[in-house]
């Protein structure tokens, strides 16, 4: 009799909510219209909650007693989209521009080679950079490649090494890149703003610039083209690619590195996209400036290993700064220049 009693009594209870619930009013009195569906909803199907999802789902603010931005929001749909975009546009786009480019610089070698010398070295050595310069130089080159490999690593790791190392190492190879990624990146920044610091100075317009412009360089047809400490080539590298994207990257690697300081899901989203089309150009352009600073020019690495190049190493490649050494118009500095290495007859 007990148990029929209390049956009875959840029965009226049910009753009762379900007749409250088709006659309330709205849930929200300034959404008439879900109101009304859930009302509707909860007649013909009163244990099915659409509406109220098909809400959470739009991204509407909820009531919850957390504090933050976001915590009302249940359901970001846009992190949907982000990830559309992230995995497959930016990836798919980027990954066959890094393609490209490295066929485009392949190619160049095998149909130009490294450029020599026109005439034999001097044996009298010129110093380029000092110690401080290349310092910093390396430091930066340094934190660039352990950023680039270990972004291209999260990026393409899971379509491109996956299938080949399997799940375990792969899991420990990207733990590593992402921690690696986030720790050395804010190392990346402050490398950036000493290179502003320490080369900006030769990096302004120079009269013969425009001559550079006019005739590429000479990279095509093999001219000599005088200029100053840096070429306009590289001039354009360093405005464009250090500082510009290395703006860009270090900002938005900042702003997801650091998620504590209150950014909203869309911001880290947006910071997402941009740091990475933003590496993808950047690791581009580096790989140019890899080539030309290695083996695309005899005796490039070696001004920024030791610091100092032949004297007809300067002539030809920075013509008019080697005229201003000669002139005085440039310190030569206050190291010692390095004993001559003698090589075997």
């Amino acid at each position: 009799m007990r148990r029929t009693i209390m049956r009875a009594g959840v029965a009226l209870l049910a009753s009762a909510w379900l007749v409250a619930a088709a006659q309330s009013p709205a849930v929200d009195p300034k959404q008439p219209d879900l109101a009304k569906a859930q009302a509707a909803q909860q007649l013909s199907q009163p244990l099915n909650n659409q509406p109220v999802w098909k809400e959470v789902r739009s991204g509407a603010q909820q009531y919850t007693s957390l504090p933050g931005r976001e915590t009302s929001v249940l359901i970001q749909s846009e992190g949907q989209t982000w990830r559309a975009v992230r995995n497959g546009q930016a990836s798919v786009y980027g990954g066959w521009l890094l393609v490209v480019v490295v066929l485009s610089i392949a190619a160049y070698y095998w149909r130009r080679g490294s450029i020599p010398l026109s005439e034999p070295p001097t044996g009298r050595k010129v110093r380029r950079f000092t110690t401080g310069e290349r310092v910093i130089h390396w430091a930066t080159a340094i934190a660039f490649v352990a950023l680039a490999v270990s972004g291209l690593v999260i990026l393409f790791g899971k379509n491109v090494l996956l299938p080949l190392i399997g799940y375990t190492l792969f899991s420990w190879l990207a733990l590593l890149a992402k921690n690696l990624h986030n720790f050395v990146g804010p190392v990346f920044v402050v490398c950036t703003i000493l290179m502003f610091l320490a080369f900006v100075r030769d990096n302004v317009w120079q009269q013969g610039d425009a001559e550079w412009i006019r005739k590429g360089g000479g990279l095509l047809k093999g001219e000599h083209v005088p200029s100053h400490r840096f070429n306009f080539g590289e001039k354009s590298w360093f405005w464009f690619g250090v500082v510009f994207l290395g703006i860009v990257v270090g900002v938005s690697g900042l702003v997801l590195d650091f998620p504590n300081f209150d950014q909203t899901r869309a911001t880290m989203q947006i910071a997402n996209i941009v740091h990475l089309v933003a590496a993808i150009v950047f690791i581009c352009l580096s790989l140019g400036h890899i080539y030309m600073g290695t083996v695309g020019v005899d005796g490039a690495l070696e001004s920024m290993r030791s610091g100092y190049v032949d004297e007809t190493w300067a002539k030809e490649h920075h013509e008019y700064w080697y005229n201003d050494i000669k002139a005085g118009k440039i310190p030569a500095g206050d190291e010692a220049e390095p004993p001559m290495r003698h090589r075997p007859a």
